[in-house]
């Protein structure tokens, strides 16, 4: 027997532990080089354990749940062995189910094909509900079963006759209660309650609103830009640039010029607070704030200042992929000088964002919509958007943050400003 060990990959600094999500390998069964086994999340991203060799998964070492840290021993891989060999489970594989649902438990325990298919928190639905995995339908990635379908299998009354059960009232619409887990008690009647424990992106998510609210003197300005200006060139050009870039022309490359073009008039608003220190950053790196499955995550487009509108837009649409997908990784949202938060993409007309520290300013994005407004004394129809900047009232003040917010109407209301940097 030649026995590798599979570890925990190395964590950033700032990242002590991370939680096992769920192995994608039965102990005992064959595994192949680079083969992913298992993802590992952190209150930044989620990881991919990738197989070091090929061989048979001998043991599984901490199992689905469990928190970890880097460079722990979580599996051990036997390159010599067969698959299908006997092989001993992790200590906390599954939750016990409880005793009042026996036929939910007799898979668990015979390792049944269809028992370790269920997300974890479906895993406890199926037992409360007296369900197998074989008797609902999975539409979670490879078939697994989720706790939407859970729920929607109890909604529509495939419920074990020897189990209780919770009852949701037929009218109810399936997708009532969308992404929750099981319930914290059952006959609950028509006013059902669901408690979901937070993931680590969620919780640490929680943590630096709570922060920024905390310790930043958070103060929110606001103006008006008329977008006609971009929207015309962006349609004068859009054919080309795409034809030439491969890459479509977007508004938010527009936003990060018109940003970095305000922050280098006010350096102060790329600057950040270390203590009694204030920190100017001689380089402009330039928070996108991307929602995703998970919640929200702000990767960085590095050195904003150099990158064309192109490049702009295609590390952007980069992101947007790698957030939806959830491979964002550490060092891509690490840092950052100045974020963009765009609400405008869900429909807001206004907002204040929350400054991500240690950063000093947000610029907050909105819907572009038609609007009636004066121009020389008559009353013109424009398509307006309103920019919400939060700043630091510690370290910025309301001169720089007000100028600053001008400056960036101005180079969207005058695109040629940022040609010749004016």
């Amino acid at each position: 027997m030649s026995i590798v060990e599979v570890k925990v990959p190395q964590l950033s600094e700032s990242v002590a532990e991370a939680t096992m999500l769920q192995w994608k390998k039965k102990a005992g069964e064959a595994v192949t080089a680079d083969e992913i086994l298992i993802e590992i999340e952190t209150d930044k991203v989620v990881l991919e354990v990738p197989a070091p060799a090929s061989g048979v998964l001998a043991e599984i070492v901490q199992a689905d749940g469990a928190t970890v840290v880097a460079d722990q021993l979580i599996a051990k891989i036997d390159t010599e062995g067969k698959a299908g060999a006997a092989a001993p489970a992790p200590a906390a594989a599954a939750p016990a189910p409880a005793a009042s649902a026996p036929a939910a438990a007799a898979p668990a325990a015979t390792g049944g094909a269809k028992s370790d298919v269920a997300m974890p928190a479906a895993a406890k639905l199926l037992a409360d509900n007296g369900l197998k995995t074989s008797d609902v339908a999975g539409s979670g990635k490879d078939g697994r079963v989720t706790k939407g379908d859970v729920l929607s299998a109890v909604a529509g009354g495939a419920t074990a006759a020897k189990a209780p059960a919770v009852q949701i009232p037929t009218g109810a619409p399936k997708t009532s209660l969308p992404q929750v887990a099981a319930p914290t008690a059952a006959n609950l009647g028509d006013r059902p309650e669901e408690r979901v424990p937070m993931s680590r992106l969620r919780a640490r998510i929680a943590e630096r609103l709570l922060q920024s609210q905390s310790t930043n003197a958070i103060l929110t300005t606001f103006n008006e830009v008329n977008m006609a200006p971009v929207m015309d060139l962006r349609k004068k050009f859009q054919d080309a640039f795409t034809k030439e870039h491969g890459t479509k022309l977007g508004f938010m490359s527009f936003f990060v010029k018109a940003a970095v073009h305000a922050l280098k008039k006010y350096p102060v608003l790329n600057a950040s607070v270390d203590g009694n220190d204030i920190i100017y950053h001689g380089y402009f790196d330039i928070g996108i704030a991307v929602g995703s499955p998970r919640g929200l995550v702000v990767p960085i487009l590095r050195n904003a200042d150099q990158m064309s509108f192109a490049d702009i837009e295609k590390k952007i649409a980069e992101f947007g992929k790698k957030a939806q997908e959830g491979k964002l990784s550490i060092d891509e949202m690490t840092g950052g000088t100045f974020s963009i938060s765009n609400g405008g993409t869900f429909g807001s007309m206004l907002s204040t964002p929350i400054i991500n520290p240690p950063q000093s300013a947000i610029l907050g994005v909105h819907a572009t919509k038609d609007r009636a407004v004066v121009e020389n004394g008559q009353i013109v129809v424009r398509p307006m958007n309103y920019l919400a900047m939060s700043y630091d009232h510690r370290i910025i003040d309301g001169r720089e943050a007000v100028l600053g917010l001008v400056a960036m109407k101005e180079a969207l209301e005058d695109p040629s400003r940022l040609l010749f940097d004016i």
